[in-house]
């Protein structure tokens, strides 16, 4: 394993690669840059590392800037102190992210989550990432709500498109995506997770079991004490009861 670390501190830069090296001590530091210069000089005569671990902010500009100029093919993992929209775009666009001071436990954890993208990696074609579209989402402010889910299989795994799942569901810490189509699948999310990542023009979290998509809803009759009973299609058989507590805003979202 070959990797690149870019970052302008030079302490962060060091006690970076020591962790590196205690977590996976066979794993090879093939160069350290300080600078957007530095780094696509690095890119223009070496090969691409098979990680790159890149602070956002370097002593010449934005670590962004780089994608316009190289075409970067590495997974990355970003080291950050940027806001809750930034780090939103490293999750929904499946590029982990280390908030500074890092963390060494975080970094173990990042670190996982990178072997297990690698290890499917060699199992399918590869899930290339847009990094420019981040980049524009990023310095925009804009919210990027997550469009896929990544499905296990016995076999390998499958994507599963955020716009194909009428439902969501919760039942004993299992949560389950239905979709339009009669199919289940089991997913390796809470609901308390996808209603964060969520487009909330498009979903609604209906009580504490069920997230709906707009789409699936096809009829809401009221029910005693101000609830609302909620008729999808393709037909749910079990009641999905929308509280009263969240009544009023669920039909505000119905009628936006």
């Amino acid at each position: 394993m070959n990797i690149l670390i870019v970052e302008d501190e030079i302490p962060t830069r060091r006690l970076l690669a020591d962790m590196i090296k205690k977590i996976k001590p066979a794993w090879k530091l093939t160069g350290t840059t300080g600078s957007l210069k530095e780094t696509i000089d690095f890119f223009r005569s070496h090969p691409q590392p098979d990680l790159i671990f890149m602070d956002i902010q370097l002593s010449d500009g934005s670590s962004f800037e780089l994608f316009k100029q190289v075409d970067i093919k590495s997974p990355v993992i970003f080291t950050t102190a940027y806001d809750e929209y930034a780090i939103q775009a490293f999750k929904v666009n499946s590029i982990d992210y280390l908030l500074k001071p890092v963390n060494e436990k975080k970094l173990e954890e990042a670190i996982s989550k990178y072997e297990r993208f690698f290890s499917m990696q060699q199992q399918a074609p590869p899930l290339l990432t847009d990094y420019q579209s981040v980049a524009e989402m990023v310095a925009s402010g804009r919210r990027n709500y997550r469009i896929r889910l990544l499905v296990n299989l016995p076999d390998g795994f499958q994507k599963l498109d955020v716009k194909n799942i009428a439902w969501f569901v919760s039942s004993n810490k299992i949560t389950t995506a239905f979709t339009f189509e009669g199919q289940h699948h089991i997913i390796d999310f809470t609901l308390d997770k996808l209603d964060k990542e969520l487009d909330p023009m498009k979903f609604f979290r209906v009580n504490r079991q069920y997230i709906l998509n707009i789409e699936t809803i096809h009829k809401v009759e009221n029910w005693f004490n101000g609830k609302l009973i909620v008729k999808t299609r393709p037909e749910n058989k079990e009641k999905i009861v929308v509280s009263r507590e969240k009544a009023k805003s669920f039909k505000e979202w119905i009628n936006q």
